[in-house]
């Protein structure tokens, strides 16, 4: 799923565990007392940037549509006919897996040497899989550039050894490669039926799919078996129940099918395991079940084990999977989610998956029809989801997002979403207690083309309804973001707050722009919140459309007090907190709020820049109050105070008290009880000198008596920090 329009925003000590970058290597390192984010994998990655080349190095970029962008560490090389690159090999191992990108409509091969022998084998690319188009979601580039290719090397390689791929004519930009020491082929299992024994085709040139269905049926209860080979499956499987399918192990046992299983409901108990699919998605065709798994497998079943590829989804479940258990699987590729609980989920584990290279969320939960509840992602690792999130939670009760780690988002996504955007009805609001813990965020969040400003690492999205679930955020390390680390919002523009949220324990490093990106009405506490190489300043507080956003400081926070001072504009990365300007109106754009008002002269007409249009109070009423929020304390020496410049308006004083607060709810006066006049032929303005040393955040002027009219009348309240 992917967050689509959305009005323009114009204005407005528990540790993580902590990442370590060396020769090129991404890991985690666990603090005491916390388990290690990410997925427990049987391989090493290595980054062709940090391996030694020949090529030309690109990157980093993170611009939408460039292919650095959607890199592994926005880094890549690019090698042509005769160019290689060279890896050092991280531990032992027989098996590489590459994720490469080809020029559009090319393909080719790649040589491979061992210690600078060359090999019999060659590792075969091509962009068929690549340049994926969907031009009905918005915001959407020409995007899915990378591909992965494996090959066993035949024999062993020690660490240390030199493993290089050489272009023998064909453009390749080499992102990353995985090498891995492959266990033997399994044996069959006593007392299992083989798909050979029910005449499929190990070869891959005859159809298997009626075979399978054979041995299925006669192995109720029992395991199918799926020796070493290539199998063709020309349609989907269904009525698959109390079965186990197994393979001799992921690099041993192919299927080549683009629709596995396609089924709307089970009696469950189906356990998968221990082979690969390979499919021939090119393009995202919604209206096709291209998946996996389309549908239900039943309660009590589990996928393990499984290496799935070059398909729309890996799993889009719906239907009854009560306690399914996704774990240990590799999902590539995909042209969209990697695995979505599409409603209906009651106790899913899905954990310790590598998932790279999703065409939209690489996880997701919808709600649709019926909560998903009870069920968590946890120990999971995702890489460069290209057109989403790594994670995203879009309603729900009682979820839990544990341990993973998550990188390189790119358009349109945050490394984590927990979202009430609905995207289609009946949907059910996230509720109870969603529980985001232990994570691990590098280079997530990306600026939203739709939005035309950024989304955060972590986003926390009112979008379609109000967030009242409560939101525990905790042990989070958040390394690099290109924009902010957490981001509360209304993703619709329709300003829905956002509640009971409690950021608690979280690392920040190098962010691009801000620590906390809140621009919605709502609350939020944060504790024990480390930042360090913040880009532009700790906060943007720049509620849309109206109201306040307020940030309370539970204590432990350090390297992100600073405030944004411009809400008319956004922070670039690493711009820096520009030092005020002090003939900025302090209070242009700023949420306003007041004890009445009447008709559609509602409170934020006072700061929204045009002098003909006013806030008015309830009538007959005094005394009557605006307050603005100028989003942290400032110190003002000055207000101006208008009304309609036009002579229409007659002379009149108004009667006006000033009061400042720090927290918004415990007020001081500033300024006592005065009358200003205001006249229409000197401007209908009036101005308030403050004493120096005056600081507030939460400017209140209350009005107890108006000679012209019954209430208290503003057009603009602007405020200065020069006196």
């Amino acid at each position: 799923m992917h967050s689509s329009t959305r009005k323009t925003v114009g204005r407005m000590p528990a540790i993580g565990a902590a990442v370590a970058l060396a020769a090129g290597m991404l890991v985690t390192i666990a603090p005491s007392a916390h388990a290690a984010a990410g997925a427990t994998l049987p391989f090493t990655s290595v980054e062709a940037e940090s391996a030694t080349t020949t090529g030309t190095k690109t990157g980093p970029d993170y611009t939408q549509g460039t292919l650095a962008s959607e890199a592994s560490g926005r880094q890549a090389v690019r090698i042509t006919s005769g160019q290689r690159v060279e890896f050092t090999v991280p531990r032992a191992a027989n098996a590489v897996n590459v994720s490469y990108n080809v020029p559009d409509g090319q393909s080719g091969t790649l040589d491979v040497y061992v210690n600078g022998q060359k090999l019999a084998k060659t590792l075969t690319v091509t962009s068929k899989y690549s340049y994926v188009d969907t031009g009905w979601i918005a915001g959407a580039r020409t995007h899915h550039f990378f591909d992965n290719a494996r090959l066993l090397f035949g024999q062993n390689v020690q660490a240390g050894d030199k493993v290089a791929f050489q272009s023998n004519g064909t453009q390749v930009t080499v992102d990353v490669a995985d090498f891995e020491q492959v266990a033997a082929a399994a044996g069959q299992p006593a007392g299992s039926v083989s798909v050979t024994s029910k005449g499929a085709d190990p070869s891959g040139n005859g159809d298997s799919t009626q075979a399978f269905r054979d041995a299925i049926a006669a192995a109720q209860g029992g395991v199918v078996w799926i020796p070493p080979g290539d199998y063709r499956l020309t349609s989907s499987l269904s009525g698959v129940q109390n079965v186990t399918l197994q393979g001799a192990g992921n690099w041993y046992s192919v299927l080549h099918t683009s629709r596995f299983i396609d089924q709307s409901s089970s009696t469950g108990n189906v356990h998968i395991k221990d082979f690969a699919v390979l499919g021939e998605v090119t393009e995202r065709v919604d209206s096709s079940p291209d998946n996996f798994v389309n549908g239900s497998l039943g309660p009590n079943s589990s996928v393990s084990g499984m290496w799935i590829q070059h398909v729309k989804v890996g799993l889009w479940l719906m239907g009854n999977n009560d306690n399914l258990v996704v774990e240990n699987n590799r999902i590539l590729d995909t042209t969209a989610d990697g695995l979505n609980l599409n409603g209906n989920a009651k106790g899913v584990r899905v954990r310790g998956n590598f998932l790279r290279n999703q065409g939209d969320d690489s996880l997701a939960m919808w709600s649709l029809y019926a909560p998903d509840t009870d069920s968590s992602f946890e120990n999971n690792t995702i890489s460069q989801p290209n057109l989403a999130n790594g994670i995203a939670i879009y309603g729900g009760t009682n979820i839990a997002v544990k341990n993973n780690l998550i990188s390189d988002t790119n358009a349109l996504g945050s490394g984590i979403a927990i979202s009430n955007q609905k995207f289609a009805d009946p949907f059910s609001p996230l509720a109870g207690t969603i529980t985001v813990d232990g994570n691990t965020l590098v280079r997530t969040g990306a600026l939203n083309p739709n939005w035309n400003h950024p989304m955060g690492a972590l986003r926390v999205d009112a979008y379609d309804s109000a967030i009242n679930a409560t939101v525990t955020i905790t042990n989070t390390t958040i390394t690099d973001s290109p924009y902010s680390a957490f981001e509360f919002v209304s993703g619709s523009g329709q300003g829905h707050a956002v509640g009971n949220v409690t950021v608690d324990g979280a690392t920040v490093r190098g962010t691009g722009t801000v620590v906390v990106q809140a621009e919605v009405q709502g609350a939020a506490t944060l504790r024990n919140v480390t930042a360090s190489a913040v880009g532009a300043a700790g906060i943007y507080n720049c509620p849309y459309p109206s109201g306040t956003f307020t940030l309370t400081d539970g204590g432990g926070n350090s390297g992100w007090n600073t405030t944004w001072p411009d809400c008319s504009a956004w922070p670039q990365p690493g711009q820096g907190n520009p030092d005020p300007d002090p003939t900025t109106n302090l209070a242009k754009g700023r949420p306003a709020g007041a004890t009445g008002s009447v008709d559609v002269y509602t409170p934020g007409k006072a700061v929204d820049g045009d002098a003909n249009s006013y806030w008015e109070s309830t009538n007959n009423a005094f005394p009557q109050s605006l307050t603005v929020d100028l989003g942290s304390a400032q110190a003002v020496r000055r207000l101006v105070l208008k009304l309609p410049p036009s002579t229409a308006w007659g002379a009149r004083t108004q009667t006006v008290t000033v009061l400042g607060s720090t927290d918004g709810q415990n007020f001081s006066t500033v300024a006592g009880a005065q009358g200003y006049r205001f006249d229409p032929a000197t401007g209908n303005t009036a101005t308030v000198a403050l004493p120096s040393g005056t600081s507030l955040r939460h400017l209140r002027l209350t009005v107890t008596a108006n000679t012209g009219w019954p209430a208290g009348q503003f057009s603009e309240v602007e405020v200065y920090r020069t006196p």
